[in-house]
């Protein structure tokens, strides 16, 4: 009797001490946050805004629908996503066109371009939307988001 358990069993008092400290931000990892939200709240993300930026994009060839992207997904032409070599994986997006305006919400999933001079490579679906499958590249304005567009919010 004189060895009874009296209080939470160590594991699970360990597990409610972090959940209560990741609140707080200060330990290294919260599995309540995104990556990327919780590496810009502890300062480790690269300051790299890309609201506004422009550049030249342009879209990867058919001959990489199927293959693993970076970020270890299968990449389909027409999904609408894209590559960048900087934004963390799962950033949404906007690319504008800014030869006839019209934009399209792209999820970053992969790295590259790999060409100089150009900010972003589209999947063929991307490009489609902001037309410049014609031309194959354009000037385009980046903008990221914070969060995922309502409309892209099935209810």
């Amino acid at each position: 009797m004189k060895h009874e358990k009296h209080f939470f069993n160590l594991p699970l008092f360990a597990v409610l001490i972090g959940i209560g400290f990741s609140s707080l931000n200060i330990l290294p990892f919260n599995p309540f946050n995104s990556t990327a939200e919780a590496a810009q709240r502890r300062g480790h993300a690269k300051k790299r805004h890309v609201a506004a930026t422009e550049g030249t994009a342009s879209f990867y060839s058919g001959q990489f629908h199927g293959r693993k992207t970076a970020n270890g997904e299968t990449f389909s032409k027409d999904q609408l996503t894209a590559a960048h070599p900087s934004l963390p994986f799962g950033t949404w997006v906007r690319v504008t066109n800014l030869s006839n305006g019209k934009d399209v919400v792209v999820r970053i999933n992969d790295r590259g371009p790999f060409v100089k001079g150009q900010i972003i490579d589209l999947s063929a679906g991307a490009a489609k939307e902001i037309g410049i499958m014609q031309t194959g590249v354009v000037q385009v304005k980046l903008e990221a988001l914070r969060a995922l567009p309502s409309a892209f919010v099935s209810g």
